[in-house]
């Protein structure tokens, strides 16, 4: 998005598709309760003040009413309360700023930077690495801190600071300049007692080290030692896995720092925090612990079932005596319970979001560390012939799987650290098909149905490389959708599957891989995800059939196919309420139509000219009045390119009309 820096290998943070567009075409209901909470911010009442703000966070995670408080310059609004009097009004803030820069996008992000609010976040970030040992607070301070408020509060601050350097290479600049790196290493070190406050760190600084040269300075043997310290830390849970991975990548970041003798060793240090990770089933740890939870809540409510009986009787013998102060309903608070001691609620579910978060980041960096764009620096050599090489290339085959990955431009050392610790076996071990009893519990459990977004994340095709693992890939994913006599609505599924599906096929057509999936297959499955509500769903199905259809059309024989995949694309086309989906279904009819013979006679067929010229005008007068004002920059953009490929395809099917044949 322009102002983003360049990535080789990351997932997007925010959706391409950008927010649901709303239908009814009326004004926007959220404009009076923004004007109502934004004013309660001016509030003399701390606890009003708070209030506003934890309410406003709640309602920026719904991105239809972000433009509500924009036009009413929600961040000028609550980046002075950043530094407010009362610690609870500075962590509702920071709250609600945060998802603010996490579901407006980048271009909110870069608005939030332009309306300057890296001042009262960086003063923040100094005042709670200042104060953040409770002794150093002032008495009323320590008397408010029930909850360790400066933990807290550094930790939403940490996490708005995070997404805007994602976004904004002027956030990554003020970082730099104002000596951010020191505050946040000072959080780092509550990593034995606030893990939570560690990885949302460690993310900051994986996002500002990445190709940012002019921090690397401030890296001195300290600042090496406090990372060093937590790759070092033994304990085994995911979020600590979750935490390694995400510092190991920071010190890949670095390496420029590492004196050239000592590279070797932290290399191999590095992978095999990625290879541990790597190890780790993760169906079996969902198994795990959905066991875990189920065990949990169990106990829970026999819990709570024996404490309302002891309740009864306490107020039955309460009762009999009128001498005795009534006391207040509700749960009593009994000598030595530890109840408010015990892990918050889903524990276990953020144990594996971490581990596939972990897994996933550490696919990630294999993949940068084999791809470098600067093969110039002192550890990225031309891959020599050394015996040590030659067997990386052995390695790097498994029987009937095809190349996996190719260690492009890598030294010896690097070389020997991934054979070391079995990186190209643990990554084609991620390539199986995911464990069907762990699917099955993420599809019957609302809370943890996000999860298999994840688990498919974690076999994104980038991380391979060969025709037959691919096609196994493929299968797999297939056999996911197809499997059962219906076809699946749920809109988590759907899009996690179709986001799949629409890289692995994309991948594999620009290898001149054969597809594994029939047309009548893929027209099913676009059938269903065409009617979704969600708008990433209806992108991703028009996407496949352009990919498998102009792969068709390098056949023999696949007219008839063609002409229904044309005549689908051309309905989305013409009928699609988005604008996103409408187009991205124009730019698929150009992909399958663009060539070859049978292409020519399908199009002949369903008469596709005739329809694109008369839907021409239709498409730029859609784009006059509903473009503006309802879709990003980007969004925008696109589709002024699609309307400019419409005109030059109307074009070449004239020409192609009038060549003789």
């Amino acid at each position: 998005m322009g102002k983003s820096r360049a990535r080789r290998f990351r997932r997007a943070p925010f959706s391409p598709t950008g927010p649901e567009q709303r239908r009814d075409g009326e004004g926007d209901p959220e404009d009076e309760p923004a004007a109502e909470l934004l004013e309660k911010l001016q509030h003399p009442s701390a606890e009003v003040r708070e209030y506003a703000c934890a309410s406003i966070s709640k309602l920026l995670q719904q991105k239809h009413v972000i433009p509500a408080f924009l036009q009413r310059d929600v961040v000028r609004c609550l980046g002075p309360l950043l530094m407010d009097h009362s610690l609870a009004v500075r962590e509702t803030a920071a709250g609600a700023l945060r998802n603010l820069s996490a579901c407006g996008g980048f271009e909110v992000c870069d608005d939030m930077v332009t309306k300057d609010i890296m001042t009262p976040l960086v003063a923040l970030l100094k005042e709670c690495s200042t104060g953040l040992d409770a002794n150093q607070l002032s008495p009323k301070k320590c008397r408010e801190m029930n909850k360790n408020y400066i933990e807290d509060i550094a930790n939403e601050a940490i996490n708005l600071l995070w997404n805007v350097c994602e976004c904004n290479n002027t956030a990554v600049s003020i970082f730099n300049k104002e000596g951010c790196l020191e505050s946040v290493l000072h959080y780092m070190k509550k990593f034995s007692t606030n893990v939570d406050l560690a990885i949302s760190v460690a993310n900051c600084l994986q996002a500002v080290t990445e190709d940012n040269p002019d921090l690397l300075s401030s890296f001195n043997a300290s600042a090496q030692q406090v990372l060093e310290t937590v790759m070092l830390c033994p304990e085994t849970t995911m979020k600590h896995i979750l935490l390694r991975t995400l510092i190991a990548g920071t010190i890949w970041n670095i390496k420029d720092t590492i004196p050239p003798g000592s590279l070797g060793s932290m290399v191999n240090a590095i992978l095999k925090i990625f290879s541990e990770s790597l190890a780790i089933d993760a169906g079996e740890t969902i198994i795990r612990m959905n066991e875990a939870e189920k065990n949990r809540l169990k106990l829970a409510a026999e819990t709570e079932t024996e404490e309302n009986m002891s309740d009864v009787i306490d107020n039955d013998v309460l009762n009999e005596d009128d001498d005795m102060e009534e006391i207040p309903k509700g749960k009593v608070r009994r000598e030595n319970d530890i109840s408010d001691l015990l892990p918050s609620d889903k524990w276990e579910l953020k144990e594996v979001t971490a581990l596939l978060m972990a897994q996933q980041t550490a696919l990630e960096i294999i993949v940068n560390m084999c791809c470098s764009e600067d093969p110039s620096d002192d550890e990225w050599e031309e891959l020599s012939s050394s015996d040590e090489s030659d067997l990386f290339m052995e390695n790097s085959y498994n029987e009937g799987s095809g190349l996996l990955m190719s260690p492009l431009c890598l030294s010896d050392e690097v070389n020997s650290a991934f054979l070391n610790n079995l990186i190209p076996k643990k990554i084609l071990e991620k390539t199986a098909f995911p464990n069907s009893v762990a699917l099955d519990i993420c599809m019957h459990n609302p809370s943890w149905k996000p999860l298999i977004k994840n688990i498919l994340l974690v076999s994104d095709v980038d991380c391979l490389g060969g025709a037959s693992a691919l096609q196994s890939l493929a299968e797999h994913l297939s056999q996911l959708v197809f499997s059962k006599t219906e076809l699946p609505t749920d809109t988590e599924f759907l899009e996690a599957i179709t986001s799949a599906l629409r890289a692995l096929l994309q991948t594999m057509a620009s290898k001149n891989i054969s597809q594994c999936m029939t047309p009548e297959q893929l027209l099913a499955l676009c059938e269903a995800g065409i009617h979704s509500s969600n708008v990433s769903v209806r992108v991703n199905v028009v996407s496949i059939l352009g990919i498998s259809g102009s792969v068709l059309a390098k056949g023999q024989d696949t007219a008839e196919t063609l002409k229904m995949i044309g005549k689908f694309l051309l309905e989305v086309a013409m009928k699609e309420s988005s604008l996103v989906v409408a187009g991205e279904a124009l730019d698929a009819l150009f992909d399958v139509f663009a060539d070859g013979k049978e292409a020519e006679k399908a199009a002949v067929q369903i008469k596709l000219l005739p329809a694109l010229k008369e839907f021409q005008p239709v498409f730029k007068m859609r784009m006059r009045k509903e473009g503006k004002g309802q879709y990003s920059t980007d969004q925008l953009c696109v589709l002024d390119n699609v309307k400019m490929n419409l005109r030059r395809f109307i074009a070449y099917q004239e020409a192609l009309g009038k060549t003789p044949t």
